[in-house]
């Protein structure tokens, strides 16, 4: 019987590091035992309002026997350092998206979970809401027939305040890219996931509306899957006033809109006796804007599930629905975007 797996601890103690807490909070038998962040005004902050502990040092968290896992919530660039420290230590090892901001980086946290034989997810709660996981069923039970279309959007509006809130935002250094990278990484995660791997992508970015920063503020790509469907995405943080990100999933026998966590659209050339609860379920209007115009406005639920997912994982010794390799698709996939965008040039992504 593996160890009940109870002390947590998150580095990095920002806006994502709250949804972190929150959802802990929520876990029965899960515990917050502390937080460590370099600026400790914000770690003893993050402290007070969670009733934790503060490390002080990165060493001290990560080797504190209390802690049986460690979520890491720093800047995408800088989820190395974090990560690698808490897998040597022998933690269990939940990073938040990216996994990190290139292939070569995220092989090296896959391959450091392997040697020291801890499990390593990676947080895209979308997997874990209804409506997803009901078009994934559907997909799998064949009901779209053959892919042949397959787009995600995402337009959100992002204020040059919210870019100069933090000096690592807008950086490829510490960011890995702009909307795409930041933004719109949860819906290529969650397109790669319905139609399958990725052949090759052609792209074009711009800064349409962010011109002081390093990185696009909006891209779009078009995208040839292996299975030969085709797709595309658009990601911007330009537009006013924003909008509900969208899936689409369109198959030779079968449609599937998801806007938001609204569902547009459920035909199929072969009806099924659920479809009608189906489409009621999950064809409500939308409450919340979600993170259209504000990134505190998104709802913690999701993560609650992740990190639920990721401690049964742990305990019933079997991999979680996002493994370290799974948060590597959509880093692969952003990355040949960013290359193709930069070198004008279509490319071909190399899927093992």
């Amino acid at each position: 019987m593996s160890k009940k797996i109870q002390g947590i601890g998150i580095i990095g103690t920002g806006l994502i590091a709250d949804f972190h807490a929150k959802a802990i909070q929520q876990i029965p038998h899960a515990r917050l035992i502390g937080a460590y962040n370099r600026n400790v005004a914000r770690a003893k902050d993050f402290a007070e309002r969670f009733q934790c502990q503060v490390f002080e040092t990165l060493e001290e968290m990560v080797n504190n026997p209390a802690i049986d896992l460690v979520c890491i919530c720093t800047a995408s660039g800088a989820h190395l350092e974090g990560g690698l420290a808490a897998i040597r230590a022998g933690k269990h090892c939940l990073i938040e998206k990216p996994l990190e901001i290139t292939v070569e980086r995220c092989n090296q946290l896959i391959q450091a979970a392997k040697d020291h034989q801890v499990h390593l997810g990676v947080i895209f709660p979308s997997r874990f809401h209804e409506v997803n996981q009901t078009v994934k069923k559907a997909i799998e039970q064949g009901r779209m027939g053959e892919p042949v279309i397959g787009n995600a959007y995402v337009k959100w509006n992002r204020s040059q305040a919210y870019y100069e809130s933090a000096a690592w935002r807008g950086t490829w250094a510490l960011d890995g890219g702009g909307a795409l990278m930041n933004q719109g990484i949860h819906s290529v995660d969650l397109l790669q996931w319905f139609m399958g791997p990725v052949k090759t992508v052609h792209a074009f970015a711009a800064n349409r509306r962010h011109k002081n920063i390093e990185v696009e503020d909006t891209i779009v790509a078009a995208i040839q899957f292996e299975s030969g469907a085709l797709g595309t995405i658009e990601c911007s943080t330009a537009t006013y006033p924003g909008s509900f990100k969208r899936m689409e999933v369109i198959g030779t026998e079968g449609t599937a809109i998801v806007e938001e966590n609204d569902l547009l659209t459920w035909e199929f050339q072969q009806s099924a006796e659920n479809d009608d609860e189906i489409r009621e379920r999950f064809g409500g209007k939308q409450l919340s804007k979600g993170g259209v115009s504000d990134p505190a406005a998104i709802s913690f639920i999701g993560h609650q599930k992740q990190i639920e997912d990721f401690i049964a994982s742990i305990e019933g010794e079997k991999d979680p629905l996002v493994n370290g390799e799974e948060g590597l698709k959509s880093v692969a996939i952003i990355e040949a975007i960013y290359e193709s965008a930069r070198t004008g040039k279509t490319v071909t992504l190399m899927n093992d």
